[in-house]
């Protein structure tokens, strides 16, 4: 630690001159931090082009790339009160009539007498329960046959009949409920349907409860406690159950049962609500107006990334505004602060190979036929083709009435212009093409950028801010060695002096004596 003292013999302000000559010195300093600075700007410009970049690869995926967006149907019915009707996976228009002869129901069962419980919120020791028991259920599935691994729960003294039916709701296949008025509980599938395939009790249950004793005659928890049979079967013999029905409908002439009122038939989803006297009628057209807006949706989509991708390869670069230091800002209004700024981050990106490249590769992937396909080949048959404005950058414009009149024709023909499948470019469709060149881009904007949560030293511009780093550190490190030497030098000079002041102070009183 070097001793400093002050311009007190001197009478010079060394504070300032130190100041002031280590202010030059920062220069070279300052000069590395506006490029790391730099280079943090260009390091964050780049990251947000490749968001921008891959919102426009997500858009596609869940969007024209998607079969499913293309299928979508309008479908009309004569009696929606009775029958609901939706594409699932059908890519061609479908019509028919369907006659509902009988409503899928659930099996369900009660107990047959009052059961032990008086307080559901109590324990079941108060009501006969001595020791653990073991209980099981098994109910119907939603195919229509027996769980293969059936529902099993431990009750315990402690348990609650409350806290025994929030678990049997939750996790097995019934849903049970305790009416506090009758003291009873009762089971009901929680999947419609009959396992014999009709509606009739022939000795085949969809639900059955099993239990162990706890050792002594009636304790069982099922029989005894609650007072309910075993299945719905025995259940309906002393008129607490019943069986569950299949649906039963007459499909375009055909009769056919299903155990759900909900089931598919070629990918379409049928819903029965009602019986019905009269055939119920439907057909499907193409959603033309849902296939338009995801379409459309891709359209602005693409244009807003060719918009701000064009603008930042094409922005003013202006060499006379470099990042400001800490020290410039202390001299300058926040205003003027931020007009510096927006000029010195101007250009970060112009011209870049990158970006470039992948605006280039895009307008090619537009442009190019897709060889091999049914009916269209190229984007304009349907309605979309570039603006006429070069200066736009080759964004997208749709002809509206031309693009429904495609997708009204054939919605296939217009999913496999964007997403048909091929070994080479030319035979793949144009979002399959448009997908490769962003991801292409986007590994590598992620080499030289990195993203947010990559290490400096895994991508290039990170390795060139470490360095940045580095040569402030020595820097910095050489700055405060400086600084030590000038200010010995100063002190050493403070020191000569005031030993020559005290040297001539004693003279004179030497020669005046």
């Amino acid at each position: 630690m070097v001793l400093r003292i002050g311009g007190l013999a001197s009478g010079m302000d060394i504070d300032t001159l130190v100041e002031q000559l280590m202010t030059a010195e920062r220069v070279p300093l300052d000069k590395i931090n506006q490029k790391k600075t730099y280079t943090e700007w260009q390091r964050d410009d780049y990251r947000e082009m490749n968001s921008l970049l891959l919102d426009l690869d997500t858009t596609i995926f869940n969007g024209v790339a998607k079969e499913a967006s293309y299928i979508k149907k309008t479908v009309a019915i004569s009696n929606s009160d009775a029958l609901s009707v939706k594409n699932v996976n059908s890519t061609i228009d479908f019509s028919g009539t369907v006659k509902i002869e009988e409503i899928a129901s659930a099996a369900s069962m009660h107990s047959y007498t009052k059961s032990r419980v008086t307080d559901s919120s109590k324990p079941l020791s108060e009501y006969g329960l001595t020791a653990d028991q073991t209980i099981t259920i098994s109910a119907i599935n939603k195919d229509g046959v027996m769980q293969e691994k059936h529902y099993e729960l431990t009750i315990t003294k402690e348990d609650t009949l409350d806290s025994i039916i929030s678990k049997i709701n939750k996790d097995s296949g019934v849903t049970a409920f305790y009416d506090t008025f009758t003291q009873k509980i009762s089971f009901t599938a929680k999947n419609t349907g009959n396992i014999a395939g009709s509606g009739d009790i022939d000795r085949t249950p969809e639900i059955i409860l099993t239990d162990t004793g706890d050792g002594q005659v009636g304790n069982k928890f099922f029989n005894n406690i609650l007072g309910i049979n075993s299945n719905n079967v025995l259940a309906a013999d002393k008129d607490a159950g019943n069986a569950g029905t299949n649906a039963k409908v007459e499909y375009n002439g055909l009769e056919i049962t299903r155990p759900s009122n909900t089931f598919t038939i070629n990918g379409v989803e049928f819903t029965a609500k009602k019986v019905t006297t009269d055939p119920v009628t439907f057909s499907s057209t193409p959603d033309v107006d849902s296939i338009l807006d995801t379409i459309t949706q891709f359209v602005n989509k693409y244009n807003e990334a060719v918009e701000k991708i064009r603008a930042k390869t094409t922005e003013s670069k202006y060499r006379d505004y470099p990042p400001l230091t800490d020290a410039q800002k202390e001299d300058m209004s926040e205003d003027e602060i931020e007009k510096w700024e927006k000029l010195a981050k101007s250009g970060t990106l112009k011209n870049d190979s990158i970006l470039t490249n992948v605006l280039s590769k895009m307008r090619s992937n537009f442009s190019s036929p897709v060889s091999g396909t049914s009916t269209y080949t190229q984007l304009s048959q349907i309605g979309i083709t570039t603006t006429a404005n070069y200066l736009d950058g080759g964004k997208l414009t749709i002809d509206e009435d031309k693009l429904r009149e495609a997708i009204s024709a054939d919605p296939n023909a217009v999913y496999e212009l964007f997403q048909k499948d091929g070994d080479t470019s030319s035979e793949q469709g144009i979002a399959r093409r448009l997908r490769d060149s962003l991801k292409t881009a986007m590994t590598d904007i992620t080499a030289k950028a990195g993203k947010a949560s990559s290490v400096n030293n895994t991508f290039t511009l990170g390795k060139v801010l470490n360095n940045y780093s580095d040569q402030i550190t020595r820097f910095e490190d050489k700055l405060e060695m400086l600084e030590s030497r000038y200010w010995a030098r100063f002190t050493a000079m403070e020191t000569a002096i005031n030993k020559a002041n005290s040297q001539s102070t004693y003279l004179t009183s030497m020669f005046s004596s």
